[in-house]
């Protein structure tokens, strides 16, 4: 299982977007689960663990059809990697990694994509997260940073770090 965290505009769904693409070439069997959709209500559901006890459920038709791999993505997945091993049957190997940029990369990416207030809030709580995650990530998260990457370079580094492929895979 590979864990993939960061705050808003770090490029977490574009890394394992190219990493399902990296995969695939190699026709390498893996399913991606966006975790923000996992939970994404209102009022947040988060007290319940709905996040987890839906990761369950989809992971158990994947396991159905033979699946063993998993990239899952979340700002605070490599927080939450116990809970999220668990939820998958307590016994994946799991590599975290942490993405991280520069305030003027995420400024840039999420400029993209919102406007006027809505852009405010989202640089302002994608700041106050990278702070925690850089606090709270334990020191065996994988951290990397994203300024001046491609995707197709950061899903090569993070395939690298999860060791799923051998050389003769490669």
């Amino acid at each position: 299982m590979i864990l993939i965290g960061g705050r808003s505009g770090v490029g977490k769904s574009s890394a394992a977007f190219a990493l399902h693409d990296l995969l695939s070439d190699h026709d390498v069997q893996h399913t991606v689960i966006e975790g923000d959709n996992l939970d994404l209500a209102h009022p947040a559901p988060w007290k319940h663990r709905l996040a987890e006890r839906n990761l369950a459920s989809m992971w158990a038709n994947y396991r159905a059809l033979g699946y063993h791999r998993l990239i899952y993505t979340n700002t605070v997945s490599v927080l939450e990697a116990e809970a999220l091993r668990d939820a998958v049957g307590g016994t994946a190997e799991v590599t975290c990694v942490l993405l991280r940029a520069s305030d003027a990369s995420i400024a840039q990416r999420l400029g993209g994509r919102e406007q006027g207030e809505s852009l405010r809030r989202h640089l302002e709580r994608s700041a106050r997260i990278a702070g925690r995650l850089d606090r709270a990530a334990p020191d065996g998260v994988h951290r990397i940073e994203t300024d001046g990457l491609t995707p197709q370079a950061l899903a090569e580094q993070i395939l690298d770090l999860s060791g799923w492929m051998t050389a003769e895979e490669a």
